[in-house]
C-alpha cells in the first residue's frame, strides 16, 4: 500500500530524508518514530504528494509518486501535526468545505458521521477558532477521513489531548484498521506506538530498524529471565552461566538475571539446575524492556 525505494529529499545543503525503503501493506498500522527534525514530516509529505522527493521511488495505494500525484491525494488523507482549521467557521462548516472539495458524495451524511464518532456533534455549530486544543484535534482527524481514504498518515494524532480523548482516539485507529485502512502513524507516544502499531520504523534522516515492537525488543537487548530467590550469590550465577545455552547470568538485586535465546524451551533447564544447586525459587518472570528504551539505543547508536 505504501512502498519507497531509496527515497531522498534534500532541501540546498541539507539532507532530510536519505535512501529511505520500505514496504507497508494493506491494513497495517505502521509506526515511523523518530526525534525532532529527523525528517518524519518530510517522508509524509513526499508519500502524500505535498513535495517532491530529490531522487528515489514511491508508491502510494497503488499510484506513482510524481505521475499520479492526484490520484494519491483522493486517496490518502493527513492529519499535520498543528492542524490548520478556519477559526471563524462552524466545526461543521469547515467539514462541509473540505468535504465538498474531496467531492463527497453525501456530503451532510459523512460530516455527521465523523462529528458523532468523535465526540463533536453537540459542538457542531461552534467556532472551531473556540475549541480547545484537543477538540481542535479530533476536528483534524474527522477532515482527513471525511473521504473514506485508503491510507491515513497521522502526525500526532494524540497530541494536547486528555487522557479520555486519547484512549477514544486510539481505539478509533484500531477500529480503522479492522476496516483495512492503512495506517501511516508518527509518534513520540512510544507506549501508544507499541500497543498500536504492527511494525515500527526507528529513523533519523535514514532508516534505523524496521520490525515488530517485540522482534525490535529482541534484538536490541535481547530475552533476560528473571529468577527471584530467596537467596542469590555470585557463585550461584557463575555455575548458571556455564550452561552451554546461557548467554549471560548475574546477581541483580538478590535476583539470578539470565539472557536466553530460546526462555520457554531453556527456563525449564534452568529451574532443575537451581533446585540441584538447593536454590529456593520463588518465581520466575521475563524482563521486559519498553520500546521508548529499544529506541533511546537505537538512536544513540546512530
Amino acid at each position: 500500500m505504501v512502498e519507497t525505494e531509496n527515497l531522498t529529499k534534500r532541501f540546498k545543503e541539507t539532507l532530510a530524508v536519505e535512501g529511505l525503503t520500505l514496504q507497508v501493506p494493506e491494513g497495517e498500522v505502521f509506526g515511523f518514530l523518530g526525534p525532532n527534525g529527523a525528517g518524519k514530516t518530510t517522508t509524509v509529505r513526499m508519500l502524500a504528494c505535498l513535495i517532491a522527493p530529490t531522487s528515489g521511488t514511491a508508491r502510494v495505494a497503488g499510484f506513482v509518486v510524481g505521475r499520479q500525484d492526484g490520484a494519491i491525494r483522493r486517496h490518502v488523507g493527513v492529519l499535520t501535526e498543528t492542524p490548520g482549521l478556519y477559526d471563524n467557521l462552524s466545526a461543521e462548516y469547515n467539514l462541509r468545505v473540505f468535504a465538498e472539495l474531496y467531492e463527497v458524495k453525501d456530503v451532510s451524511g459523512q460530516v455527521e458521521k465523523y462529528l458523532r464518532m468523535l465526540g463533536l456533534w453537540e459542538r457542531r455549530a461552534d467556532a472551531a477558532g473556540t475549541f480547545s486544543k484537543g477538540m481542535r484535534q479530533k476536528l483534524a482527524i474527522a477532515r482527513a477521513l471525511l473521504h473514506e481514504p485508503r491510507v491515513l498518515f497521522l502526525d500526532e494524532p494524540t497530541a494536547g489531548l486528555d487522557p479520555e480523548a486519547a484512549h477514544l482516539v486510539r481505539d478509533f485507529i484500531a477500529d480503522l484498521r479492522k476496516e483495512g485502512r492503512t495506517i501511516f502513524l508518527c509518534t513520540h507516544n512510544l507506549d501508544e506506538a507499541d500497543r498500536l502499531c504492527d511494525r515500527v520504523a526507528v529513523f533519523k534522516t535514514r532508516l534505523l530498524a524496521l520490525d515488530t515492537p517485540a522482534n525490535l525488543r529482541t534484538s536490541v537487548f535481547g530475552r533476560k529471565v528473571v529468577f527471584h530467590l530467596r537467596r542469590a550469590d555470585d557463585e550461584l550465577a557463575r555455575a548458571v552461566g556455564k550452561l552451554p545455552f546461557v548467554r549471560e547470568a548475574r546477581i541483580v538485586a538478590n535476583k539470578l538475571l539470565v539472557r536466553l535465546d530460546d526462555p520457554e524451551k531453556q527456563n525449564p533447564e534452568i529451574v532443575r539446575f537451581l533446585v540441584g544447586q538447593g536454590a529456593d525459587i520463588q518465581f520466575v518472570g521475563e524482563l521486559r524492556h519498553s520500546l521508548e528504551e529499544v529506541y533511546l539505543q537505537l538512536v544513540r547508536e546512530a
